[in-house]
């Protein structure tokens, strides 16, 4: 990322990525955060607020699938943390449908050299499923346009988290 950067935290959570956003993208660069709960968004406020970012940041109470309605122009990157609020309502979660509709809509604004992070977690209801939908998206991508790195790690729970990060390749 650089300075005056443009990117995503579609799924602002405790706020912990958009303020690493944040830092990044510098005062003349935006994040873009999306949350459908309003204590994330009150939380994520509060963080940026202590850290007097909170001007880089323009933070939506809205589903992250209506992200290419919210702004205009490229990204350097975009982040999604799938699942639950950590610490807030567990039946509230992210669906794989609106995952998929946000995270095509993030990679279509991505630049060349720009990388799209997906943290999934399967095990909670629904997350199986979201995971194995969103890792066979990815998968799927054109490897001539998009580099495509899955990490699972083992040995963690019975239903390891998946990092799966794509970067779209710069023109030859």
């Amino acid at each position: 990322m650089r300075q005056g950067d443009q990117a995503i935290d579609a799924t602002v959570g405790n706020g912990h990525d958009t303020l690493f956003l944040a830092e990044k993208v510098g005062p003349s660069g935006r994040v873009f955060g999306f949350d459908i709960q309003a204590e994330a968004i009150g939380a994520t406020q509060a963080r940026l607020d202590a850290s007097s970012l909170a001007d880089r940041v323009i933070l939506f109470q809205a589903c992250h699938s209506t992200l290419s309605d919210c702004f205009e122009g490229e990204i350097r990157a975009a982040m999604f943390n799938l699942g639950y609020l950590p610490g807030g309502d567990k039946t509230l979660v992210t669906r794989t449908a609106t995952t998929l509709t946000a995270v095509a809509a993030a990679l279509s604004r991505l630049m060349p050299g720009g990388l799209l992070t997906v943290m999934v977690y399967p095990g909670h209801p629904g997350g199986d499923d979201e995971a194995e939908q969103v890792e066979s998206w990815a998968a799927g991508l054109d490897s001539e346009n998009f580099a495509v790195e899955i990490h699972r790690w083992k040995g963690r729970t019975a239903t390891p988290p998946r990092l799966i990060a794509i970067e779209r390749r710069a023109p030859v």
